[in-house]
């Protein structure tokens, strides 16, 4: 016979009873005394964490990286050191803007991040389904997010905030523009490509540096709804995405990725000569310069068995870099470097990275001590400070990267906009231009469906400054747009 499980309180007391809270007489008052009551309804009272300020709905899975090609001339970093070389690695899929209980399908940027467990420690690529941002400068963050929820005035989603900020902010043209495509609801999540986004390095073994954007294209093709078949997926299934990925990988129809890498020299990157700034994250390094590097394939073949503790509770930071990858001057990236571990603290605590999902599954050896939930030994009777004489930590040389070469000798506010860096139209522009005319026509029709939401004695001033804009970029969609919001445009100023 199977042998039964004793119920037990969280400090292993066996429940007596887990259905009748004890009482006076069977119609009286309860007893303050029933602990077994208070421990369920106070767990129960606590069971949601903080969701994510951003990217708060999403979707993962475990799966493996597998190298397929040799970049080692590249990077000395391990988990690329071979041909046939398996890691590990979870990836979590979201959307952005929306809170825990949004729709997959709404119109919105995607997460794609990925934890790496290497040998050399964790490895974060955090970017999105696009190569590219809103915003250069992290000071913008957070503004721009606000744009993105509610209003604080009607506590609802405002076409007109969203408008009037992109509309002062040219440099989201790019992002603004695909975000208006198709590629803004793609179908699920298995079929769209990832990025890297941000501008980062890779030290080889001789210590040279190359900086390198990370493409992971879907092998399963890109896949899109078009803007009504969205919306009715919305009312159809919320959970779309959720679904879609689960299901097919408890088929066994596992997704995958290909990785490729462009890289750029040292001399590249700091050549005055080059006609785009390769640490803004609001451009693209065009292919034609920097062609694509094949590495290796992403696979996902392993459900989480348990959302909550594996997915809800995972936590990315792209400041978790392993000796080979590095940072660069992106100036978005340095911004994350600090927030995202600081949102992490705040969500789970100080010790987030002690919870099984996030923890290295090699060696971890420091001085850090105490905090809430601390649950790996606290470092027992080992000294909590450097330097000591009583234990045999120290630290690496052998892991330092070359210094940076810095181009200025003044600590200053820089205008991120400044003469050379402030063409925000010609690479929306071409991408418009690589567009079939359907998915040129969908993009414009979407783009008058969003705008026709704006509303307020600003509306017009809000309008027309956009439609400026999209006409710069190209003029068959400042053309579209205005004639679908009835814009008269020998008005505009061009």
């Amino acid at each position: 016979m199977k042998s039964h499980e004793k119920l037990t309180t969280a400090s292993g007391r066996p429940f007596v009873e887990n259905e009748n809270s004890q009482s006076v007489g069977s119609r009286g008052p309860l007893l303050l005394q029933d602990y077994i009551l208070h421990e369920k309804m106070a767990h129960f009272n606590r069971e949601r964490i903080p969701e994510r300020v951003v990217h708060a709905k999403g979707s993962g899975a475990f799966g493996t990286f597998t190298v397929t090609h040799d970049i080692t001339k590249y990077t000395k970093a391990k988990l690329f050191s071979e041909i046939g070389k398996e890691t590990k690695v979870i990836m979590r899929f979201s959307t952005v803007g929306g809170e825990r209980g949004s729709a997959d399908t709404e119109r919105d940027p995607r997460g794609f991040s990925i934890k790496f467990y290497t040998e050399d420690g964790n490895w974060d690529l955090v970017g999105n389904n696009t190569p590219v941002f809103f915003v250069k400068d992290p000071k913008k963050f957070g503004d721009f997010i606000h744009t993105q929820k509610r209003d604080p005035y009607t506590n609802m989603k405002s076409p007109t905030m969203m408008w009037d900020y992109w509309s002062l902010n040219p440099e989201s043209l790019h992002q603004v523009l695909i975000l208006m495509s198709d590629r803004g609801t793609p179908y699920g999540y298995r079929h769209m490509h990832g990025f890297g986004s941000h501008t980062f390095s890779m030290i080889n073994a001789a210590n040279e540096r190359t900086y390198v954007k990370f493409h992971f294209i879907t092998a399963q093709g890109i896949k899109n709804f078009t803007n009504e078949e969205a919306a009715e997926m919305k009312s159809r299934d919320m959970d779309f995405a959720q679904r879609d990925l689960f299901e097919n990988i408890d088929k066994g129809n596992f997704p995958q990725w290909n990785l490729q890498i462009q890289v750029m020299t040292e001399e590249q990157a700091n050549s005055q000569d080059y006609y785009l700034n390769p640490f803004d994250v609001t451009k693209v390094w065009p292919h034609a310069d920097f062609p694509l590097i094949d590495v290796g394939v992403l696979e996902l073949n392993q459900n989480p068995h348990n959302y909550f503790q594996d997915i809800e509770q995972v936590a990315f930071a792209p400041a978790h870099v392993v000796d080979g990858i590095g940072y660069s001057p992106d100036k978005m990236l340095q911004g994350r470097l600090l927030s995202y571990p600081d949102a992490q603290r705040y969500r789970l605590g100080t010790n987030y990275e002690q919870i099984p999902v996030n923890r290295c599954p090699f060696a971890t050896n420091n001085y850090q001590r105490d905090g809430q939930m601390r649950v790996d030994g606290n470092g027992g009777s080992n000294p909590n400070y450097y330097p000591n004489i009583f234990d045999t930590m120290e630290i690496d040389p052998a892991y330092t990267e070359p210094p940076l070469e810095v181009f200025s000798d003044f600590a200053d506010w820089y205008d991120r906009n400044c003469e050379g860096e402030n063409d925000h139209y010609s690479q929306p522009g071409n991408l418009f231009k690589i567009m079939t005319p359907e998915q040129q026509q969908n993009t414009i029709h979407t783009i008058i469906s969003h705008m026709s939401g704006i509303e307020g004695p600003k509306k017009d001033e809000i309008v027309n400054r956009q439609l400026s804009h999209f006409y710069r970029v190209d003029g068959r969609i400042g053309a579209g747009v205005a004639e679908g919001l009835g814009v008269d445009v020998d008005l505009l100023e061009r």
